[in-house]
């Protein structure tokens, strides 16, 4: 495969959007989790260090561990310009950030326990008010390794072994969408090619949402499932990439991200939609401004952003 540096530019397919300011940085402010909206707003949560503490053996920033409750910084960039909201009494680690209408926000937690056997699932979801104030808080779902919002406030998810096996109702189907309410709307009901085993990635294309998953049947693998939420129709594809970091989709084009763990460096692959099968056109290596660990990716109405390190890359399919 071929390798070249990202250079970025107006006329590039590759542009660098926004990178943790150094006055940020020099403040103790850490750069943790980070969402892109419905109109290819950028949003990241900053936490001081003072409410961090790292975690031995996972790289990067998914390997701060924080003491809650905690006060954050939201930081929405739209552009050139950046708004900043204050975030206070965070009351557990987050794995998700997502933007909702109005400006609101969600925070949630990878995982949820039962309080007592048989009893209710406690909530993992937290909406915001666009002044950063709690407005409701719900369970959905356990082990969610992959979560996006559409543009009517839909979420959506796909679950990970844990939360497919664990009794959670939802989680078991291994793909489901919500309202922001925490009602479950959407569920598979046998219209997936095979089992979930792990969810993946997840990216916008207009009104639709895909999933990427995969199985661990002997006749399985990865699989990317297109959802449409005002009517419920799935039409799932084997994937050309196996177990993406990152996927975008427009107009039977798509591009996906295989990273290099904690290294500077990312597989790009881009492919395209002939009849009811996804091929591979183009595949190489590219170097990245910063090191590319887990929850790299994700994709928006044919842009796919990826993080390196600190900086936000926009990929186009």
């Amino acid at each position: 495969m071929n390798s070249r540096p990202i250079t970025p530019g107006p006329d590039s397919a590759i542009r660098k959007v926004w990178r943790l300011p150094i006055a940020d940085a020099v403040r103790g402010r850490r750069a943790l989790w980070w969402s892109v909206g419905p109109d290819g707003e950028l949003a990241v949560l900053l936490v001081h260090r003072r409410h961090l503490n790292p975690r031995r053996y996972v790289k990067g920033w998914p390997g701060w561990g924080v003491d809650a409750p905690f006060t954050g910084e939201l930081v929405v960039i739209r552009g050139q310009e950046e708004q900043r909201t204050p975030v206070e009494d965070i009351r557990y680690r987050p794995r998700h950030l997502a933007l909702l209408p109005d400006s609101r926000f969600l925070l949630v937690s990878g995982r949820t326990f039962r309080t007592a056997e048989g009893g209710a699932w406690d909530p993992n979801a937290v909406i915001y008010s666009a002044s950063g104030t709690p407005e409701s808080e719900f369970c959905i779902g356990d082990d969610i390794p992959a979560l996006v919002t559409d543009r009517e406030g839909g979420i959506w998810t796909a679950y990970g072994d844990e939360g497919i096996y664990g009794g959670h109702p939802e989680s078991g189907g291994g793909l489901a969408g919500w309202t922001a309410q925490g009602r479950a709307m959407w569920l598979p009901q046998g219209r997936l090619p095979d089992a979930p085993l792990e969810g993946l990635t997840a990216a916008t294309e207009g009104e639709r949402v895909w999933l990427a998953w995969y199985s661990g049947s002997s006749r399985g693998g990865t699989f990317l499932s297109r959802i449409t939420p005002s009517t419920g129709e799935v039409t799932s594809y084997r994937s050309p990439v196996r177990q993406p970091d990152g996927f975008a989709a427009r107009d039977g084009r798509a591009v996906f991200t295989v990273r290099d763990h904690n290294r500077r460096s990312t597989e790009l692959i881009r492919a395209r939609l002939d009849g009811d099968a996804w091929t591979v056109t183009d595949r190489r290596r590219l170097r990245v401004p910063g090191r590319v660990v887990m929850y790299c990716g994700q994709g928006r109405d044919g842009s796919l952003w990826l993080r390196a390190a600190d900086t936000w890359l926009r990929i186009q399919a």
